[in-house]
Parts: C-alpha cells; sequence; structure tokens
C-alpha cells in the first residue's frame, strides 16, 4: 500500500514518496479511494468466512469430547 500523508501546502490527503533524497506528494484521486476500500471491504469478508468455519469446526471438535 502507499504511504498516505497530508500534504504541507494544502492539507489534503497525498500519496508521500521519497526518490534521491526528495520528497513528492501526489493527490489521492477518489476513484483509488474507492477500489481500496472495496478490497478491503472483500478482504474483511473472506475474514469473516473463515472464522464462522472455524467457530464450527471448534463447535465440532468440543462436541466429541
Amino acid at each position: 500500500m502507499s504511504d498516505i500523508k497530508t500534504c504541507p501546502t494544502c492539507g489534503a490527503k497525498t500519496k508521500y514518496k521519497v526518490k534521491d533524497n526528495k520528497e513528492t506528494f501526489s493527490a489521492v484521486q477518489d476513484e483509488e479511494v474507492l477500489l481500496k476500500v472495496e478490497q478491503l471491504k472483500k478482504a474483511m469478508q473472506k475474514f469473516k468466512e473463515k472464522a464462522k468455519a472455524l467457530e464450527k469446526e471448534l463447535e465440532a471438535l468440543k462436541s466429541k469430547e
């Protein structure tokens, strides 16, 4: 993921990079933000599904004892 910082001149959220000891700030576009949010939603959904499967497996193991 990109390093996100606040621009010192305008105060907006920007991508921050250092190249050849020179700092650069580039604006974060709304489309990029929406794409990242969608990726995070998908990752969270996968995590929730794995957690539910593990809970079911744990309950099954407990019931066998």
